[in-house]
């Protein structure tokens, strides 16, 4: 199916384009969110007699989102979540909370503005992308701990597991140190 493109779309093309999609890609995504239109004659005509105004549109809300970008770009966000003690999260960390919790920071984000190259399942630090307009792309970092004293923690760049796995050395050697006491003192009597 032959569409006119009326914003820009990732991976697809620039405003004012006719592009060939498949039929599902158009009928279910690009038509419904208004991307795009038809391409016949009645919405050819249509889209260069109001292409000028979209221009205009395009421009003013692109300006918007780089000022929001200016300020969200970098920014972290803590999300408390329960997890087992090798740093596997109980579940994941979603777009829906990802958006939450930066609306909940003062910016306005909903989770469809929200891209997870992959999925958050253990804690730490992670890089998230926000696409606040098609040509204005930020990247956020969500520090998912158990407590707010891990997210200080992992804020200062130490890392969960490493304080665990040196908690349990630690006790290992005093459980050694402990035994070898106990050896040298059954082998005084």
């Amino acid at each position: 199916m032959q569409v006119i493109l009326l914003q820009r779309v990732a991976k697809l093309g620039q405003m004012g384009e006719v592009v060939n999609v498949k039929d599902g890609y158009a009928r279910n995504f690009l038509l419904p969110q208004g991307k795009a239109l038809r391409a016949n004659d009645g919405n050819i005509k249509s889209f260069e007699a109001k292409k000028a105004q979209l221009e205009v549109q395009n421009l003013e809300t692109k300006k918007e989102a780089e000022s929001v970008a200016a300020k969200l770009d970098g920014q972290t966000f803590v999300i408390i979540r329960s997890a087992s003690d090798s740093g596997a999260l109980y579940g994941s960390v979603t777009t829906r909370d990802a958006a939450e919790v930066a609306t909940d920071g003062g910016f306005t984000v909903n989770r469809g503005q929200v891209v997870l190259d992959k999925p958050i399942k253990d804690l730490g630090i992670h890089s998230v992308s926000v696409v606040l307009h098609p040509e204005v792309t930020v990247r956020i970092n969500l520090n998912v701990a158990r407590s707010a004293e891990e997210a200080e923690l992992q804020a200062s760049g130490k890392s969960i597991q490493a304080l665990a796995a040196e908690a349990e050395a630690a006790a290992d050697f005093e459980i050694a140190e402990l035994f070898d006491d106990l050896g040298g003192a059954a082998q005084e009597d």
